[in-house]
């Protein structure tokens, strides 16, 4: 996975550069807008950082041709301003999400992730999703194993594919609810649990012992476990 980072203040390039890499990205760190058009029209990226602020052309201007040139990488926005037209301009301008300066990087890493799981999501267009003993059909949302087969919900399938899409890979609630409960009002973070819930069972009544390919990652969330 590689990760372009546009950013012009040496420090915060240099932080940003350092976290991306101690969660196994490899980075790429230009600092002006000729640049990243350059870079980021040459190779895929699965993500794009982008400060708003750049010499040269803007940020926003930097988008607009990316997208235009068809750069289909999540980009995220990086800026000091905060108005409620600037956030519109650079979401206006092809950007998928936000973020205002000073920020946390843990933030910065959790709405990377949410962006790849929604577009991990939007491509996989096959109908049936199989990982392991699972066979998934999207369309009907009926889940099949040797054993037998349960019914889902909208979802919970929506859950199970995330999960099975990157089984092996612990799945942080904060992340999970991100991509599949956000915009949704009165939603909080624990129907992740009481949907995890729910899967659990629905799995059980599938395969004995179904509901135990859901793992409880302590401190990291929830694992599809593939056997």
């Amino acid at each position: 996975m590689t990760i372009l980072i546009v950013e012009d203040d040496a420090d915060i390039g240099s932080v940003l550069r350092r976290g991306f890499a101690a969660e196994s990205y490899d980075v790429e760190l230009v600092g002006d807008g000729e640049a990243a058009l350059a870079v980021a029209t040459s190779k895929p990226f699965c993500a794009i950082i982008l400060d708003v602020m750049l010499p040269g052309r803007s940020g926003v201007e930097v988008c607009k041709a990316l997208r235009a040139a068809g750069q289909s990488a999540p980009i995220i926005m990086l800026s000091a301003r905060s108005s409620v037209s600037e956030r519109t301009e650079g979401l206006l301008a092809g950007a998928d999400d936000y973020l205002v300066k000073p920020f946390d990087f843990e933030e910065l890493l959790a709405r990377v992730r949410v962006q790849e799981m929604r577009r991990d999501n939007d491509g996989a267009d096959q109908r049936h999703l199989i990982v392991g003993p699972l066979d998934v059909d999207l369309e009907t949302r009926v889940v099949t194993t040797s054993e037998g087969s349960a019914r889902l919900t909208e979802r919970e399938v929506d859950l199970l594919a995330l999960l099975m899409r990157h089984a092996g890979e612990p799945l942080a609630r904060a992340d999970i609810f991100a991509a599949l409960w956000a915009g949704h009002g009165g939603a909080s973070l624990n129907v992740v649990d009481v949907y995890i819930g729910y899967l659990r069972h629905k799995l059980g009544e599938a395969l004995p012992d179904g509901g135990r390919l859901i793992v409880t990652v302590r401190g990291r969330g929830f694992m599809f476990a593939a056997s």
